[in-house]
C-alpha cells in the first residue's frame, strides 16, 4: 500500500481495515484544532507476521513486490515524501537516488529468524507501475 506525498484530504483518512495489525492514517486538521487528551489502553494483539511502514525522507527508490510465494509482481518507484505499507508477500529494493527513510514495524525483532531472503529480480526485468 502506498500513500504519495501528494496525498491531501481534510480529516483523518485510514487506509487500512480495523482488523490489520498494523494502522496507517493520513491526518490533516486546521490551525487550533483539539485532539483531547487520551491513553491506549492495554488490549492483547496477536501479531503473525511482521508489517513494516517506510517513510521516504530524502531520495528514491524502486521497491519490487513479489507474493507469499516469493513470485515477482511489479515494481514502484518512491520517492522523497511517500510512505510504504508492506503487508503481506515479500519486497526488495533497489536505490535509485541517495535515500533516508524511517521504519516503523511491529516487535520485538528477532534476527534472521524474522525472515526469509531469496534471490530477487534484477533492474532490467523491473515491471515498473506509475
Amino acid at each position: 500500500m502506498i500513500i504519495s506525498h501528494q496525498f491531501d484530504q481534510p480529516g483523518i483518512h485510514f487506509f487500512t481495515p480495523n482488523e490489520l495489525s498494523q494502522q496507517l492514517a493520513y491526518i490533516h486538521h486546521p490551525i487550533g484544532k483539539i485532539i483531547q487528551p487520551h491513553v491506549h489502553n492495554p488490549v492483547p494483539r496477536q501479531v503473525v507476521y511482521t508489517q513494516e511502514v517506510l517513510f521516504i525522507r530524502k531520495g528514491k527508490l524502486r521497491v519490487d513486490f513479489y507474493n507469499n510465494q516469493q513470485q515477482y509482481l511489479d515494481s514502484r518507484v518512491l520517492e522523497t515524501g511517500d510512505v510504504v505499507l508492506l503487508i503481506t508477500g515479500g519486497h526488495g529494493f533497489e536505490v535509485l537516488e541517495e535515500t533516508e527513510m524511517i521504519e516503523v514495524k511491529q516487535g520485538p525483532y528477532v534476527g534472521e529468524e524474522d525472515k526469509t531472503r531469496f534471490q530477487g529480480i534484477t533492474a532490467k526485468q523491473a515491471k515498473i507501475v506509475k
